[in-house]
């Protein structure tokens, strides 16, 4: 990829030969960005994709381009996925988002739990945060960011193929994160609200599998915790 051109995320790409822009991304290559026809810039659809293209109409609202060559960025090689609890301050939880795409979480799955101080979630807001993450760390693989959750409900799914992990701060046996042999399985990592998990969420996510791993010996706000966790997996 030509990392000195811009870089644009475009919802859908489909092998076209031509593509429009879109308001937004249009007024930014134009207006914000003052590029002409002609210019040459990168997009990605977020599913792995790099496209170069060329500006042909040079419009405020309808810019379009030619596309002149498509490369295709390899996934990465272990998804990862960190299933955290929404909390009170949209700020943190917006940080989290921001911080995790640009480290290369595969999936994020906001849980509600006993402890959950905030249910609100706005999806299209989250989802641009995490477009501009991407956009930033010159990715081409966007997170899937789920809907929310009931902690209780998301561990009724099968989590074949994955390591499973819970960072609680309750009293019990618990190995550090980082001296967890890593497998090739996906890895899932359960991060609680501001008050943690119960006692009885901690007992139902060891029932499937889920073994209790500590983050380190300080006590981690929630989105530390899930930045944190996501680090010790991705070494």
């Amino acid at each position: 990829m030509q990392t000195q051109l811009p870089l644009f995320y475009i919802p859908a790409f489909q092998n076209e030969s031509r593509l429009d822009m879109g308001e937004e991304n249009s007024r930014h290559i134009i207006q914000v960005l003052r590029m002409k026809k002609g210019e040459l810039l990168q997009l990605t659809d977020g599913k792995g994709h790099f496209i170069l293209a060329e500006i042909e109409e040079e419009h405020k609202k309808h810019c379009r381009v030619i596309i002149k060559k498509v490369e295709s960025a390899a996934p990465f090689s272990t998804r990862i996925t960190i299933a955290i609890s929404l909390i009170k301050n949209a700020s943190r939880f917006e940080w989290f988002l921001e911080k995790a795409t640009e480290i290369g979480v595969s999936v994020i799955q906001p849980l509600i739990c006993a402890r959950t101080e905030r249910e609100k979630f706005r999806h299209d807001r989250l989802q641009g945060i995490c477009i501009a993450a991407m956009i930033q760390s010159q990715q081409a693989w966007l997170p899937e960011l789920r809907e929310p959750m009931e902690m209780s409900v998301y561990l009724q799914q099968s989590f074949n193929n994955h390591d499973l992990y819970i960072a609680h701060c309750a009293e019990g046996e618990k190995l550090g994160l980082a001296a967890q042999k890593k497998t090739g399985n996906d890895r899932l990592l359960l991060i609680g609200p501001e008050g943690d998990f119960t006692n009885q969420e901690i007992g139902l996510a060891m029932e499937k599998g889920f073994s209790p791993v500590s983050l380190g010996d300080t006590r981690l706000r929630t989105e530390t915790a899930g930045v944190v966790g996501l680090m010790l997996l991705k070494i």
